[in-house]
């Protein structure tokens, strides 16, 4: 599962989600991309989920790069704490996605494997996303 090494501080903030992605916004390394049309949270567990779909989709022809990382620790308290004695223990990490932020890139296959990879993996996903071309 994908999570940092080592961070700076144990707990984050929540934050904002203001804007649209002003980096990360175009496809770089391949030729197809998977965008994301809505903003939110992205967990490890589903950018593993949509990576191995796309693998078997593409039956691991061709190139992919995933363009997210999970660096945000999301924390969650047990059931039946009451409310106070501070914030509980991290339950999993996430990305911060925004509109127009490409999540994975693909290359070396057709367009019709790229946009039915692309479609499965958009499922595993919390965020709506799209099909783009360099």
């Amino acid at each position: 599962m994908l999570q940092p090494k080592k961070s700076k501080y144990r707990k984050a903030f929540r934050g904002k989600m203001r804007g649209t992605a002003q980096r990360g916004n175009t496809v770089t390394f391949g030729e197809y991309g998977l965008q994301a049309v809505t903003r939110g949270f992205v967990s490890a567990r589903q950018i593993e989920a949509a990576r191995k779909k796309i693998t078997f989709m593409t039956k691991r022809a061709g190139k992919y790069w995933i363009k997210v990382f999970p660096h945000k620790p999301v924390t969650k308290k047990p059931v039946g704490v009451k409310m106070g004695s501070g914030k509980g223990a991290i339950e999993e990490y996430v990305a911060v996605v925004r509109p127009g932020q490409v999540l994975f890139e693909l290359g070396g296959v057709t367009e019709d494997v790229a946009k039915t990879a692309f479609v499965k993996a958009g499922h595993k996903l919390s965020v709506k996303t799209t099909l783009i071309k360099k």
